[in-house]
């Protein structure tokens, strides 16, 4: 090969290199897949498993996933909630993470029949939070905050409804709700951790914001 095009060579060669570190500096989070904002948390006030009130101000500052299930249900959730304990195991530890675990049937679902069903799990009810309250106010943290239910069936009477979701819902420090999970499948879950870990860590205010359906 000539002298001119080794020339060549080692120019783009030099640019490439310039250019990746341009990319990779400058630019940190290109190689970074951001989770948009899909949501934003409302506020809330249900009652815990320990007969504690939770709020959203409890949640201030943490990281957290929220889920819908009911203590008699023998077909997904218990599956949903092993999942779950799976998530919980490998975080419990992080004084910034939670779990909101919400009833769907709080007619049957009381504060002792949520803390038995959390002891079965062995859930801290520091971090992790079986919560009941009225059945209006769950279902509208489902649909318009969490996104695990369609909207739409708020026109049906609040005692005719029931929500029946496997979904997982991730919502970072502000109160903004990232991701929704299949609950049920293992690449979902994989993608669930990998995105706790990875928000736990983000700089605050840095989400990109897709659509806010609060806004006027």
């Amino acid at each position: 090969m000539s002298k001119k095009a080794w020339f060549y060579v080692a120019f783009f060669a030099v640019l490439v290199a310039g250019f990746y570190v341009a990319l990779t500096s400058l630019i940190p989070d290109f190689s970074k897949r951001q989770l948009p904002v899909l949501s934003y948390l409302q506020p809330f006030s249900f009652t815990n498993q320990r007969g504690r009130i939770i709020t959203d101000e409890d949640v201030q500052g943490k990281v957290f996933v929220a889920e819908y299930f009911f203590t008699t249900c023998k077909g997904i959730c218990p599956k949903m909630n092993r999942n779950m304990q799976e998530v919980y195991l490998k975080f419990k530890d992080n004084p910034d993470f939670r779990i909101l675990s919400h009833t769907v049937d709080p007619g049957t679902d009381s504060v002792l029949r949520m803390k038995q069903y959390a002891d079965s799990l062995h859930a801290d009810p520091s971090n992790w939070w079986f919560l009941t309250g009225p059945k209006d106010s769950l279902y509208l943290m489902a649909r318009k905050s969490y996104l695990l239910e369609s909207r739409d069936n708020d026109t049906i009477p609040i005692e005719e409804q029931f929500i029946h979701t496997q979904f997982f819902s991730l919502v970072d420090r502000e109160g903004r709700i990232r991701k929704i999970y299949d609950g049920l499948k293992k690449e979902d879950l994989d993608a669930l951790e990998k995105d706790i870990k990875t928000l736990l860590n983000e700089k605050p205010g840095k989400a990109k914001i897709m659509s806010s359906p609060f806004k006027g």
